[in-house]
Order: C-alpha cells, then sequence, then structure tokens
C-alpha cells in the first residue's frame, strides 16, 4: 500500500516519501481501516520538523518515533481483529490513530466511532482532535452563560471553538482576519473584530479562549474582568517550548493578577468523541472544511496551512 514514511525531521518538501509499505493487519481490539480522508492541521508543520524540542520525549528524540504520519482519519472498515464489539465491516468511522497517511491503517477499536450521519466521510475527517481541543477548552471555561473571546476563531480548532462555546451558552467574540470574517460570523459569533486591530485591554469579558496563542500573560489578564478564566490552547515561539513556557509563566503569575489562567493540552478521549458527534448529529456544530486536496499533496497543504491561507480546514483525501 501507498505511504507517506517519515524517518527524519525536517521540510515535508524534503524528508516525507511516498513509498510501498506493507499493509497492516487487525490485531486483538483492532480494526482495519481503509483510510478515505485525513485533515491537516497547524501542528503537522511542528511535528514534521520535530518541535518543539521539548516534546522530542514523546515524538522520538532523534527520529520519528512514527514510521507514517499523520494522526487522525476518516474511512471504512475493512477487517476486524479478535475481541471487536462496537464496529464492524463495512462502518464508516472517524477517530485517532498514529500512521494515517497511508490507503490502511490498523486502529484500536477504542479510537474510532461511526461517522455522524449528517456528515460526508471528508468532512468526517475534520473532526477529532481540533474538535478534542476546542470541546476541551469550552469545558475548562466554564462559558455557560459568560461573555467569551476567542482568539483565533477562523482555524481548525478556533471554528469549534466559536461552536461549542454557542452550543454552551456563552455570548462570543471572535477574533479573526477580515477576510475571514464571514465564515466565523456564520458559524454564530455573536461579534466578530479584526485581531489585527484588537488591543487586549478594557476588561470585558468572563472567559478568553486564546487558540491564537499571541497574547502575553498581562494582556490575557487585561482582557479578563477580575475573576476571569483565560483558557491558554495555542503557543508560538522558539524551537525549545513554542510558546509553551508562556504557560509555566502564567500559572506562576495568575494568584497575582486576580483572575485564573488554565492552560489546556488536549486528551484524545472516545467519550468525548461521542459527545462531538452527537452535537454534529444534532446541527449544533459542523466541521469547517475548506478544501479537499490530493494524497500528492500533502506538504503544499501542510504549508497552507502554515500561512493561515484556508477557510477552515484542509482535509487531504488517501482515495479517490
Amino acid at each position: 500500500m501507498r505511504a507517506i514514511v517519515h524517518e527524519r525531521y525536517g521540510d515535508p518538501v524534503e524528508v516525507f516519501r511516498y513509498l510501498e509499505v506493507d499493509k497492516p493487519a487487525a490485531g486483538p481490539g483492532e480494526v482495519l481501516v481503509r483510510v478515505h480522508a485525513v485533515p491537516i492541521t497547524g501542528t503537522d508543520w511542528h511535528l514534521a520538523r520535530g518541535l518543539p524540542y521539548a516534546a522530542r520525549p514523546g515524538i522520538g528524540l532523534r527520529r520519528p518515533r512514527n514510521r507514517v504520519f499523520g494522526l487522525e482519519l476518516s474511512g471504512t472498515v475493512e477487517g476486524i481483529g479478535h475481541g471487536v464489539r462496537t464496529l464492524a465491516v463495512g462502518d464508516q468511522v472517524f477517530g485517532w490513530a498514529a500512521g494515517t497517511f497511508a490507503e490502511y491503517v490498523a486502529v484500536p477499536e477504542t479510537q474510532l466511532v461511526t461517522k455522524p450521519v449528517n456528515l460526508s466521510l471528508d468532512d468526517a475527517a475534520g473532526g477529532p482532535i481540533a474538535a478534542f481541543t476546542a470541546f476541551q477548552a469550552v469545558k475548562v471555561g466554564n462559558v455557560d452563560g459568560k461573555h467569551v473571546l476567542v482568539s483565533g476563531a477562523s482555524g481548525g480548532v478556533g471554528t469549534y471553538a466559536v461552536q461549542f462555546a454557542k452550543a454552551a451558552g456563552a455570548e462570543v467574540t471572535a477574533l479573526c482576519s477580515p477576510r475571514k470574517a464571514d465564515l466565523v460570523r456564520g458559524l454564530g459569533a455573536d461579534h466578530v473584530l479584526d485581531y489585527r486591530e484588537f488591543a487586549y485591554a478594557g476588561r470585558g469579558f468572563d472567559v478568553l479562549l486564546d487558540v491564537f496563542g499571541v497574547p502575553s500573560v498581562r494582556q490575557c489578564r487585561d482582557v479578563l474582568k477580575p475573576r476571569g478564566t483565560a483558557v491558554l490552547v495555542g503557543g508560538v515561539g522558539g524551537r525549545w517550548f513554542m510558546g509553551t513556557d508562556r504557560w509555566l509563566r502564567a500559572a506562576i503569575a495568575a494568584p497575582f493578577l486576580g483572575v485564573t489562567m488554565k492552560p489546556l493540552v488536549h486528551k484524545d478521549s472516545l467519550d468525548d468523541l461521542g459527545a462531538i458527534k452527537a452535537l454534529i448529529e444534532s446541527g449544533a456544530v459542523r466541521p469547517v472544511v475548506g478544501e479537499v486536496m490530493s494524497f500528492d499533496l500533502v506538504p503544499e497543504a501542510i504549508e497552507s496551512v502554515r500561512l493561515g491561507l484556508p477557510h477552515g480546514q484542509i482535509v487531504v483525501r488517501i482515495r479517490g
């Protein structure tokens, strides 16, 4: 089968190789999935390069731990291993796994659910990890009945954050570029502001969902009401920490600033994936897939996301 093999860190154009590799088999508790599509995320650019360095113990010190690139998927179950109870051959599924930029992947059944009935397989691929991150950020922020500011509102995580916050009963102000304002407004944001002109001052918000990762700790404080909450999702910065050092500074400073600051690293969760599926089927939330690209164009798709060009997510179709 054809797959993207990733055996060294660097620019995807240089280090990704499209090779024929052995087709996997479903082991006990696993299903074999014929992969239909995989989303491109902002994290892919960093993972291809092995960044941040502080993450290397988890992703591979000198070379990538996962030989085949990719962490999410939608597809169709083609085989089941011993002991599988919740899925059957022919089920169309979405979820998370290692090595998804391939025609087939063996996945534990505890990492998949059947896709929402109102989504295509292309749209379902835009679901798992971005949705986990936004869903968990909204839960941590306890946003019901509150005025919430979402930074980075037009990206993969941000588009979900706007919708989950609205579904949870929040008033949402969203920050994005003017060319994406209509997209974000269409997702239910009550107010949409140009991120380039926003001053991070005024102390008018109960909750900040900081997906963008740019504002300083003091700016996060200044935008919040007294005893408000900032959920720190994104981060930008140097190769060692990519802005996650800001999380440590926030945790230390928050008790002296009169606000709560909560760094968030998403957790893969089958329960959360089921809850997200239910919200999608109810019509309260939808993935925002702006473009579907071919398997041959993965490096180009990663660069497009890095530059912030897509309106919503890019999904790569592995087959067809």
